[in-house]
C-alpha cells in the first residue's frame, strides 16, 4: 500500500490499525536542536484522543505516546523521530458479525475493489483512529513553528444546520478547548450539542464544519503553479477521512461576489505592506501574503449509524441488511478539530523549510531564548 507519506522535506510516514497492537508515526526531516519531550505531544494527542464526552465514541485509549528515536537530552537530533501509541481498548467482536458486507459511507467496497482484502475490525488502517499519527506529528511542527511566531489553531463553525458567530483569536484560544464542541462561540457551543445528542437519540449522525487559521505566516511561502500553498493546504484537508469539501478565504462565497468585493486592497504601514481585508485567506497566486492563512473543512455524517442500511454481502454478491453496533462518534467534528491543526501545520512548516525560512539541519538556539 502506498500514500502513507506526507510533505517534502519535512515528511511524515503513518502506520498502524485501529484494533491492531498500534499505531505510530515517523518524521523525517526536523532539524537537530528542537526542545521536545513527550508531555509536548501528549498535549496535543489529549485533544482528540476518545471517551472525553458523551458525544464522542466511549472507546477508552489513554494515548499515551512514546518517543523511540529522534530526540536525545529532550532535543530532536535530526534523526528520524519516531513515536508509537499502543492501543488498549479494542473491541473487534462488534465486527465479526459484518465483516463481509460493506458497510454504507465506508471505504469497505474499496478496499476489496483495490486489494482483495481488508482488515475489518474498527475499519483497520482507514479508520479515524489513523489520525492520531497526524496529530503526533503535528505536535512536533506546531513546536517547531512557535519559534518562528507561528500559531496553527482550529474550531468547530457548524454541527449540522447550528452555525457558529464570528470569533477572534483570542476567543478561538480561549473558548475552543473547554467545551465537547470544541466551538469557539459558547453560545452556539451548546446549541450544536443538543444538535448531536439529537442525532444520537435517533441513531444517526451529524456533520459540520471547522475552520482552520494560522497566524504569524511570513509572507513568500508556497509557489505559483503546482505547488500552491492553498492547493497543499487543500490537498492535506481533504486526506483527512470525512471531508468532502475545503475553502480558501471567502471559497465559495467568492463565486457570488464581484471582483470590487473580493479583492484585498494593499496599504503600507511603516514599511510593511499588507491588506485591509482578508478574503483571499493570506494566499494570493498560491503564495501567503502575510495575512493569517484561513482555511475551512467540510466533514460529512458519521457513517457508522445504528439504523438499518441496504448493502451487499462481498463474498457471495447477495443483497444484505446491516446495522452497525459499538462505539461511534455521533459526529467527528469536534475530534476533527486538532487533527485539521496539525495537518496545516504540516503544511507550513514543510513549505517555511522548503521555502529556507526554517534551516532544515539544525535550530536557530537563540529562537528558544
Amino acid at each position: 500500500m502506498t500514500g502513507n507519506t506526507f510533505g517534502t522535506a519535512f515528511r511524515i510516514t503513518t502506520f498502524g490499525e485501529s484494533h491492531g497492537p498500534g499505531l505510530g508515526v515517523v518524521i523525517d526531516g526536523c532539524p537537530a536542536g528542537l526542545p521536545l519531550t513527550e508531555a509536548d505531544v501528549q498535549a496535543e494527542l489529549d485533544k482528540r484522543k476518545p471517551g472525553q464526552s458523551e458525544v464522542t465514541t466511549q472507546r477508552k485509549e489513554a494515548d499515551r505516546v512514546e518517543i523511540l528515536s529522534g530526540v536525545f537530552e529532550g532535543r530532536t537530533t535530526g534523526t528520524p523521530i519516531a513515536m508509537l501509541v499502543r492501543n488498549a481498548d479494542a473491541k473487534s467482536s462488534a465486527y465479526e458479525q459484518i465483516k463481509d458486507t460493506a458497510r454504507p459511507g465506508h471505504a469497505d467496497f474499496g478496499y476489496i475493489a483495490k486489494y482483495g482484502r481488508r482488515d475489518y475490525r474498527g475499519g483497520g488502517r482507514s479508520s479515524g483512529r489513523e489520525t492520531l499519527s497526524r496529530v503526533a506529528a503535528g505536535a512536533v511542527a506546531k513546536k517547531l513553528l512557535s519559534l518562528y511566531g507561528v500559531e496553527v489553531m482550529a474550531h468547530t463553525t457548524a454541527i449540522g444546520f447550528v452555525r457558529a458567530g464570528p470569533a477572534t483569536v483570542e476567543e478561538i484560544k480561549a473558548n475552543t478547548y473547554s467545551n465537547p464542541v470544541r466551538c469557539a462561540d459558547l453560545a452556539a457551543a451548546g446549541a450544536m450539542l443538543r444538535e448531536i445528542e439529537e442525532a444520537k437519540r435517533a441513531s444517526d449522525s451529524v456533520g459540520g464544519i471547522v475552520e482552520i487559521i494560522a497566524t504569524g505566516v511570513p509572507a513568500g511561502i508556497g509557489s505559483p503553479v503546482f505547488d500552491k500553498l492553498d492547493a497543499c493546504l487543500a490537498y492535506s484537508l481533504m486526506g483527512i477521512g470525512g471531508v468532502k469539501a475545503v475553502e480558501i478565504g471567502e471559497g465559495l462565497a467568492a463565486a457570488g461576489m464581484r471582483g470590487s468585493e473580493m479583492n484585498d486592497e494593499f496599504y503600507s504601514e511603516g514599511g510593511a505592506v499588507s491588506t485591509k481585508t482578508n478574503r483571499s485567506g493570506g494566499i494570493l497566486g498560491g503564495i501567503s501574503t502575510g495575512m493569517p492563512v484561513v482555511c475551512r473543512a467540510a466533514i460529512k455524517p458519521t457513517p457508522s449509524i445504528a439504523r438499518p442500511q441496504h448493502t451487499v454481502n462481498l463474498e457471495t454478491g447477495e443483497e444484505a441488511v446491516i446495522e452497525i453496533t459499538g462505539r461511534h462518534d455521533p459526529s467527528i467534528v469536534p475530534r476533527a478539530v486538532p487533527v485539521a491543526e496539525a495537518m496545516v501545520a504540516l503544511v507550513i512548516v514543510d513549505h517555511m523549510i522548503c521555502g529556507g525560512i526554517i534551516n532544515p539541519v539544525r535550530v536557530d538556539v537563540s529562537r528558544n531564548r
